[in-house]
């Protein structure tokens, strides 16, 4: 992904192996885990190395976005899954949609919410 400007990063420990986490990780963004070009809407496949690091990135015409996803083994039954996110925002509707997105939580909100499913997803595998 080219740098964009850091928004945030999250995490969570996955009780499951990586395996399991990456494909509870595709599932979950709404794609197909034998299937890299099933992905959610609105997002391109940038850098994939199943299951260690997935790179979606997007644009539109008030901001470039991407978010990393990073799969590390904590032990043979655990994944550290992290979600970084970047984005640039592009004139004044960029900065109000900035402050709208993530100024109010909104993105982080989903964020977490997503790695929760993610890894509940995973678990029950």
């Amino acid at each position: 992904m080219e740098r964009l400007p850091y928004i945030d990063q999250h995490s969570r420990i996955v009780a499951a192996d990586r395996a399991r986490t990456w494909a509870a990780l595709l599932r979950s963004s709404g794609g197909d885990p034998d299937d890299l070009s099933t992905l959610p809407h609105g997002f391109v496949l940038d850098e994939a190395d199943p299951p260690r690091r997935l790179t979606l990135t997007g644009a539109n015409r008030i901001t470039r976005y991407g978010i990393t996803w990073r799969l590390e083994a904590v032990d043979t039954h655990r994944t550290r899954l992290t979600a970084e996110s970047r984005a640039e925002f592009h004139g004044v509707i960029g900065k109000i949609y900035r402050a709208l997105v993530v100024g109010t939580g909104a993105h982080a909100f989903v964020v977490r919410r997503l790695l929760r499913r993610t890894a509940a997803a995973a678990a029950e595998s």
